[in-house]
């Protein structure tokens, strides 16, 4: 797979799928992102190891690049059934675990923000997504990482759930059934609660509500509930 795509800046990019060949650039980016982050929490980075397991056949990753310069990726991972599988914190039944895809580690170069990069990587990677193999696309996302939750949103991904993930970081769990895709007039109640509100959440999720979007009002970020 390999295309162009003009940036907003009018730069064209070279968006192709990335193999083991690409791995040094991979890492490179990812500390290149790492470096500027105000939160360390808000980011899971992977190992060399991780990238190599998911780059062997354990799920597809594409990139785009700036002539010679890798400037963003994004990932898909098959992931083991074990007990932190993101299916059982999404409340799934564990005979449907083997049918979920990680939406994985997102990277966009510092000098290259701005240009909807993720989002476009985003709707090139889900459209690779084999759904007669899979149904579910999971992802976590740390509270109060705007960029990053609106970029799920936009990919019509919902919150499940909120709990303590990778030893100790607070996440949102989010999912998007690709076989019951919901439309955003199929629910009949709706709230928003304070993002910074934990447990209020934490009570809505565990009765059926789904996040669906956030909205920013005097400064303070609020979740969009329906149900």
């Amino acid at each position: 797979m390999k295309q162009q795509h003009r940036l907003k800046n009018g730069k064209d990019v070279t968006i192709m799928s990335l193999t083991t060949d690409h791995l040094e650039d991979i890492l490179a980016l990812q500390q290149q992102v790492i470096a500027t982050l105000t939160s360390e929490s808000f980011l899971q980075p992977l190992s060399e190891e991780e990238f190599l397991y998911l780059l062997n056949g354990k799920g597809f990753m594409i990139g785009a690049y700036d002539k010679e310069h890798l400037i963003a990726f994004r990932a898909m991972l098959e992931p083991d059934l074990d007990e932190e599988h993101l299916g059982k914190d999404a409340g799934l039944p564990r005979s449907e675990w083997p049918l979920v895809l990680y939406s994985e580690v997102s990277n966009v170069h510092p000098h290259f923000r701005g240009n909807n990069l993720q989002v476009v990587l985003g709707k090139i990677i889900m459209q690779k997504v084999d759904e007669q193999r899979f149904r579910y696309v999971c992802a976590t996302v740390a509270p109060f990482n705007i960029a990053s939750l609106k970029d799920k949103f936009a990919h019509g991904m919902q919150i499940v759930a909120l709990k303590v993930k990778y030893g100790g970081l607070l996440r949102y769990i989010l999912m998007k059934d690709l076989a019951n895709v919901v439309e955003p007039n199929g629910f009949t109640d709706s709230c928003q609660i304070p993002m910074a509100d934990t447990e209020q959440q934490q009570q809505y999720l565990q009765e059926g509500w789904k996040g669906t979007g956030i909205e920013q009002v005097n400064n303070e970020w609020f979740v969009c509930f329906k149900k």
